[in-house]
């Protein structure tokens, strides 16, 4: 429990410093390189064999969770043996490490100071780093927009889901956590290099979040309810249970919606990838127009819900330990 919470504190204080090696941007060179070893370069259309990519996607999500549980269990197991202060410390880092509160925070206000300064190109790039459509073509709202909605998918497969399988089976299970979200991001997608090779890895995502995304939405109820007029605890739950499915993603509409209501906004739509717009449901009601102070209310929640998640984790694993 006082290493669980040591790892959320320091996540709080100093989140990823991005000079310190990162076991998340390891396992994703990891998944990189299986990648061009198992798939490599397509063939010819009618020459590809899905079945056959399916069996390697899956291979490759098996050794990618193997290596990952092993790597991590062996490391928090050696420094316990070392030394149980040294235990504490690595098992604290590695808890911090599955956590992304503060590296979410802070990218998303490079976003919003930009738009303060007025600087839209700016504000292009900053949040080209957090969101996948294409941000050249975005205007201000849209570029809030995408901020505001990357803080509230992202406060579940970022923050809420790692903290709790990181409550049941330590770091261990946090990074396995990670690992699949990472190899979600790298291959989960349904275009024409991964659509039979990402598929276990994108299933498996989809079921590690399912219910990490539901108690996130629920939460960032929570947080509007305690967080003054600005934000609306009723419309919140209101807008959750209407539009929480309006997503492709079994998951990613159930923060978002709950976010949309709780802030009075319009999220999501027609967005473009590629060059290539997509078609997208609207999330919320635009009870008034989208501004970048969003951001910061976005933030705002995220951080009371992620506050109110780490409570009532260490409230539980209390009870559990003393029953």
């Amino acid at each position: 429990m006082t290493a669980f919470a040591a790892g959320f504190v320091l996540d709080l204080l100093i989140g990823d410093p991005h000079w310190m090696p990162h076991p998340v941007r390891l396992i994703g060179r990891w998944i990189g390189g299986l990648d061009r070893r198992l798939l490599g370069d397509l063939p010819a259309e009618e020459a590809r064999d899905p079945q056959k990519e399916h069996r390697k996607g899956a291979f490759l999500v098996l050794i990618v969770l193997f290596s990952t549980g092993i790597c991590t269990g062996v490391i928090c197991i050696l420094a316990y043996i070392l030394s149980v202060n040294l235990g504490f410390a690595v098992e604290s880092i590695l808890t911090c490490y599955v956590l992304a509160a503060t590296s979410l925070r802070r990218d998303s206000l490079k976003v919003y100071d930009a738009l303060a300064r007025g600087d839209l190109a700016g504000a292009r790039k900053a949040v080209s780093m957090i969101v996948g459509r294409d941000t050249d073509v975005l205007d201000e709202p849209g570029v809030t927009r995408a901020a505001v909605e990357t803080v509230a998918e992202n406060l579940s497969d970022g923050v809420i889901a790692p903290m709790l399988y990181a409550a049941i089976g330590g770091p261990v299970l946090g990074m396995l956590y990670k690992a699949v979200n990472t190899m979600d991001s790298m291959i989960g997608y349904r275009n024409d290099r991964y659509r039979w090779f990402g598929t276990a890895a994108a299933k498996l995502d989809d079921a590690v979040n399912y219910v990490p995304a539901r108690i996130s939405a629920l939460l960032l109820i929570v947080a509007a309810a305690v967080s003054g007029p600005e934000y609306s605890a009723g419309r919140a739950y209101r807008i959750w249970r209407r539009d929480r499915r309006k997503h492709k993603s079994p998951n990613a509409a159930q923060p978002e919606s709950a976010c949309a209501g709780a802030l009075g906004l319009a999220l999501a739509g027609d967005a473009q990838y590629f060059g290539k717009v997509v078609h997208k449901p609207q999330i919320g009601d635009p009870v008034r127009p989208i501004e970048p102070e969003d951001i910061r209310r976005a933030n705002h929640l995220m951080t009371i819900a992620s506050v109110t998640g780490e409570l009532l984790c260490l409230f539980v694993m209390f009870l559990i330990l003393h029953a």
